[in-house]
């Protein structure tokens, strides 16, 4: 009997290829600065960008900084654009996400949420619509942890009180967090209504798990 169902952020529960990008390549541009040299700094902070020991604007404080090329207003810029372009994805939701989420709430089980994130996202997934859903929420940002630490998905069983066996997990494939989900005892699917073929979100359909067209879908084997 399923109990709860965790879900992935990106590319399960939002994708962030139907609006604007707003990489590491889009913001080299805007602060006038060589991509390899961006991309340098940039990169080599991603694992302290996810679990809390830099925000946005420290690492993009000390890029511009390096290169000689900082100002305030080209700061505030690039900030607010990254977080902008955050939002829209929230603007482009499958049709059929929050008609899921509301019956699983019908069927009163319990919804959590593990994703590695950053500080911009992290503040952008809390104000966004579908925030109140949740029951249990473990951003890396906030929690220190990232996919795929089994500490992360131990943390957010532990919210929901629920054992991982009555546990549902929900992801498009990244981090390997379905093989994770699955070792800890979880029963883990892949969520492919966002994978588009030929594209550069990274996940592929994965052998060995069942993969959902649709989000509906979930209704089906809980």
């Amino acid at each position: 009997m399923t109990k709860a169902v965790i879900f992935d952020m990106y590319e399960t529960l939002i994708t962030l290829f139907e609006s604007p990008l707003y990489f590491g390549t889009q913001m080299a541009s805007d602060a006038g600065i060589e991509e390899v040299k961006f991309q340098e700094i940039w990169h080599a902070a991603e694992a302290d960008r996810t679990t809390g020991k830099i925000t946005l604007e420290e690492i993009l404080e000390k890029i511009l900084k390096e290169n000689d090329c900082y100002s305030e207003a080209k700061m505030d810029f690039i900030v607010n654009k990254r977080i902008r372009c955050k939002e829209k994805s929230f603007e482009h939701l499958h049709k059929d996400i929050i008609p899921t989420l509301n019956a699983l709430k019908k069927k009163r089980i319990q919804i959590g949420l593990i994703s590695n994130c950053f500080s911009e996202e992290a503040m952008v997934i809390k104000k966004s619509i579908l925030y109140p859903y949740f029951d249990a929420v473990c951003l890396s940002f906030d929690e220190g942890l990232q996919k795929p630490d089994h500490a992360i998905f131990n943390r957010c069983l532990e919210k929901l009180n629920v054992q991982a066996r009555y546990c549902l997990y929900v992801g498009d494939g990244g981090s390997m967090e379905l093989e994770t989900a699955e070792m800890l005892g979880m029963k883990a699917v892949q969520a492919v209504w966002y994978l588009k073929e030929n594209t550069s979100p990274p996940s592929k359909r994965k052998p060995g798990f069942k993969q959902l067209e649709t989000p509906l879908d979930i209704l089906n084997i809980i």
